[in-house]
């Protein structure tokens, strides 16, 4: 999935010029900072016009939203044969990803930008964590076929809380791991994490 962008009248949408202007985002992000980055040095770098950046995105939060949410867009589950294979194989992804200096830059501006703007902080929810939402959907959906997790799709209320769980469990502790600990996220520890998220405690222990 692309960029959430506001609609708007005019020439038809170019997704080079949109690639070009997320990744130039990131770039002066990781360069300049969030409070030297401005959308003027931003159209600079990718080439085109600011009247084009201000026909695509608002303001500089949205903008910068959705180059960090293009890259979570990255993010994939192929099916690995089981639950635990599927939730290491994310976890390393995503610990990969965070470790890139595009998005752990980027994602750490928007975080702190948002703890003082409420619209900023219901943009990364719908832009990232909802987008995201979609691979824990996918591997309970694969798990349940596949008799690793009761069926719960006879509660759709249950099953957004159980996913929201799941979500919150996974992003929290590695996005905790690798930018508040600075520890990696190495398949040892993927292994070992999911040992405890999918087994609890003893299995956890078990695998140590």
């Amino acid at each position: 999935m692309g960029p959430i962008l506001v609609t708007r009248t005019g020439r038809p949408r170019s997704a080079d010029a949109d690639r070009a202007i997320l990744a130039a985002t990131r770039q002066a992000l990781v360069e300049l900072g969030w409070g030297k980055l401005t959308m003027g040095d931003v159209a600079a770098r990718a080439g085109v016009a600011k009247t084009t950046l201000y026909r695509r995105w608002a303001n500089k939060n949205e903008l910068v939203v959705d180059a960090v949410a293009a890259l979570f867009d990255e993010l994939r589950l192929p099916d690995r044969g089981s639950l635990a294979a599927d939730v290491e194989g994310v976890v390393l992804q995503f610990g990969e990803l965070l470790e890139r200096p595009e998005t752990k830059t980027a994602l750490m501006a928007v975080v702190a930008e948002s703890t003082h703007d409420p619209g900023l902080r219901s943009r990364i929810r719908h832009a990232i964590v909802d987008r995201q939402k979609r691979l824990v959907e996918t591997g309970r959906r694969r798990a349940q076929s596949r008799g690793e997790l009761p069926d719960d799709t006879g509660d759709p209320a249950s099953a957004t809380r159980n996913a929201d769980l799941i979500f919150d469990v996974i992003a929290g502790t590695v996005v905790h791991r690798i930018l508040v600990s600075g520890e990696p996220v190495d398949p040892s520890w993927a292994h070992a994490f999911t040992a405890l998220l999918v087994g609890g405690l003893p299995a956890a222990m078990t695998h140590a």
